[in-house]
């Protein structure tokens, strides 16, 4: 998995404040309609999802956050980002390749948070002994991924 290190500068923002990201995550790590990241800015945990706006990509940070780490605005940072969760390169090849055959179904993939898309694959390999039933709960998986579903029922 990409891992971007780059040098940042905090941005006052509402109540909030941001980090505009040097990179486009697209460009990285493939297109999504929402990027969910974990890291760190200058060692301290972050994760959730990336904005965007009219300039680019940004990371959020809430005023609870900044609080917490005692980081004011236009304070510069060293960030370190990757993607959280699994990622399409990463996925089994039987699952990887029924993605890939339905772009609608993929594309809402992408754009899930990880506790979501970790919930398909779990329940999918449960069935590691059993490929007629694996080969079914892809296809459901499917299903309920073009039909905009974000887990089972």
């Amino acid at each position: 998995m990409t891992v971007q290190h780059f040098s940042g500068l905090i941005e006052q923002k509402g109540s909030g404040a941001l980090i505009r990201l040097p990179f486009d995550p697209d460009a990285v790590w493939g297109t999504k309609d929402r990027h969910h990241i974990t890291g760190a800015v200058n060692g301290c945990a972050i994760r959730g999802p990336l904005g965007v706006d009219g300039q680019g990509h940004f990371l959020a940070l809430t005023p609870a956050w900044r609080r917490n780490n005692r980081w004011a605005a236009d304070v510069p940072v060293e960030v370190e980002l990757r993607a959280e969760g699994p990622q399409i390169a990463e996925l089994a090849d039987d699952i990887t390749a029924a993605l890939e055959a339905e772009p609608d179904a993929l594309a809402f993939f992408q754009g899930l948070a990880t506790f979501y898309r970790k919930g398909f694959l779990r329940w999918i390999d449960a069935t590691k002994r059993k490929p007629a039933l694996r080969a079914e709960r892809i296809a459901e998986m499917i299903r309920l991924l073009k039909a905009g579903e974000k887990q089972r029922k």
